[in-house]
């Protein structure tokens, strides 16, 4: 839940949806799947950005539940990127401190990249740096309906009565438990939706649209972003007097 009225700081969690990469290369006459090996050299200098800046969390979004809906070729290739990807950076991260968590019904992938996935997640578990949360088949629908599973299954047992479930308790079920909600959303790709992204989690978050397509998101970008967001008078409920009220004191 929102604790501050008023952002000075960097934001502690930032959520980003990744648009663009398919559009990018076909701008310029190349395969779609081109964009999105593009990408991935982008996701690595932002997440290094992040670290610098010692911010707590990263999500990004990189395989929505509905993008099994594209092309069986295309989504071939970026299970085959991820599977890379994460082969290739799971020791740079380590390295550097970085947490990995990933989100979403890993189930619908293949044995191979469910055992890479969790290797990757116990290798990094114990890093007290930047969280990097990447949400692969994953819908904000979905972590809803998961974590009311897991709370009705632990009513049903006894553990539970149906009088303790808070907006907390839920929370503690959703896939981003132990984290806080993200301050920042930043969409590249000049689309304006979230997708089914973090639907629970977005509730007060401050959103940032780009016209740029993810490969050309930069560390300068991602300044912009973070200074538009300290700009913002975030109320949470709040008069913008009693906001002042509450910076003065």
């Amino acid at each position: 839940m929102p604790t501050d009225t008023m952002e000075t700081v960097n934001p502690k969690h930032i959520a980003i949806i990744m648009d663009g990469n398919g559009r990018w290369a076909q701008k310029r006459k190349m395969p779609r799947f081109m964009g999105h090996r593009a990408g991935v050299k982008t996701v690595r200098a932002i997440v290094e950005y992040c670290a610098e800046l010692e911010i707590e969390a990263l999500s990004l979004f990189a395989f929505s539940s509905e993008n099994w809906r594209r092309p069986k070729a295309e989504v071939s290739l970026l299970m085959d990127l991820f599977m890379t990807t994460l082969q290739g950076e799971v020791d740079k991260l380590d390295e550097n401190g970085i947490k990995l968590r990933v989100i979403g019904d890993k189930t619908a992938f293949s044995e191979k990249l469910q055992q890479k996935i969790v290797q990757a997640e116990m290798q990094t578990q114990d890093n007290k740096g930047l969280n990097l949360v990447i949400a692969a088949n994953y819908g904000g629908h979905w972590d809803i309906a998961q974590a009311v599973r897991t709370i009705s299954e632990r009513i049903k047992s006894g553990e539970l009565e149906s009088a303790e479930v808070t907006e907390g308790l839920i929370a503690q079920h959703l896939t981003t438990a132990g984290l806080p909600d993200p301050d920042l959303f930043i969409r590249t790709g000049g689309e304006q939706r979230v997708s089914n992204f973090l639907l629970w989690q977005l509730a007060y978050t401050e959103f940032y649209f780009t016209d740029k397509l993810w490969p050309e998101f930069d560390q300068t970008s991602l300044s912009e972003a973070i200074e538009s967001f300290k700009n913002r008078e975030r109320r949470f409920g709040y008069t913008s007097d009693q906001v002042a009220d509450k910076r003065r004191n």
